[in-house]
């Protein structure tokens, strides 16, 4: 899109790719804690678009969305950097869930329903779904659990949430991995399973799969982590 003068027309271009930056936060923030704010991320999204459009030369071969998307994740990760990418309490609630979610599952012989791993945690239904929701953004692998510690090592956050076709998966090159994780994502229940495969596999965002499954976004939230940590508890061998 350019002016009488062939020039980019900045103006225009920044209004025909909001819609970028919007489907960019909303992919990211399943992935980041409940303390980040879609409306936070959106911001720092339409800042990295200005920096491209502000870098960006037709010389250099590449499709202005693909050079502004790598712009737009980049300033959010900045943004993210800046701040704590997963508290210690949110971690160790995370953990007590998939301690108690083995336990049931043993005792059982079974993936264990919601209301038996809340049992299990000593705690109500209702409690158990809005710890969900709290320990929103964990992954099949931890943060430290990927970072060498060497200033030169890209880091979890770099691979995983830079990257528009990162998902758990991409993280497991080995194939012997990737096949267990296929077996364990089969024995998800299957709603479970079709809110993965409509996430990673279609790259719908959480308000995308609420409008399909007829429930609400915060309730995808919350089966989104639990079938995370049915698959950490199921991998954790690996």
């Amino acid at each position: 899109m350019y002016t009488a003068k062939g020039q980019l027309d900045r103006d225009a271009l920044l209004t025909q790719h909001l819609p970028l930056v919007r489907r960019i936060a909303h992919h990211m923030i399943a992935k980041l804690p409940p303390n980040v704010e879609l409306d936070d991320l959106i911001q720092v999204g339409m800042i990295g678009l200005t920096d491209a459009l502000s870098r960006y030369e037709v010389a250099q071969g590449v499709q202005f969305e693909t050079f502004a998307s790598q712009r737009i994740r980049g300033a959010m990760l900045d943004e993210l950097r800046g701040g704590d990418w997963m508290s210690r309490s949110s971690r160790k609630s995370q953990k007590d869930i998939e301690q108690a979610l083995h336990r049931a599952e043993q005792r059982l012989g079974r993936s264990p329903l919601e209301s038996e791993i809340a049992d299990e945690l000593g705690i109500s239904l209702q409690e158990y779904q809005s710890l969900l929701g709290k320990v929103r953004g964990t992954q099949l692998v931890y943060l430290e659990d990927m970072y060498q510690g060497d200033d030169d090592s890209e880091s979890f956050l770099d691979r995983h949430v830079s990257d528009s076709a990162a998902d758990p998966m991409a993280l497991l090159r080995d194939q012997r991995l990737r096949s267990s994780l296929v077996a364990a994502i089969g024995q998800l229940p299957e709603r479970e399973q079709h809110i993965m495969g409509m996430y990673y596999e279609h790259d719908l965002n959480l308000k995308e799969i609420a409008a399909v499954l007829g429930v609400t976004e915060s309730r995808v939230c919350q089966l989104h982590g639990q079938a995370i940590a049915r698959l950490r508890t199921k991998m954790r061998a690996h």
